[in-house]
């Protein structure tokens, strides 16, 4: 004799197994832990600082 399925619950669990592998999907392209997010900034911020440091100021174009 056959089991008896519940057709809802069957579509619900694979619903959700297919959204769990699409967030997977989507951690790996997009995530980035805090603390390179926070070095990513701090990187940029010196070298904004650095760049600015090194501009020239003629005094002209005002």
């Amino acid at each position: 004799m056959a089991e008896i399925v519940n057709l809802r619950r069957v579509r619900k669990r694979i619903d959700r197994e297919k959204a769990a592998e699409r967030a997977g999907r989507n951690r790996v392209l997009h995530g980035m832990p805090k603390a390179e997010r926070t070095l990513q900034a701090v990187q940029q911020t010196k070298m904004d600082r650095t760049l600015d440091q090194h501009r020239l100021e003629t005094g002209e174009g005002e």
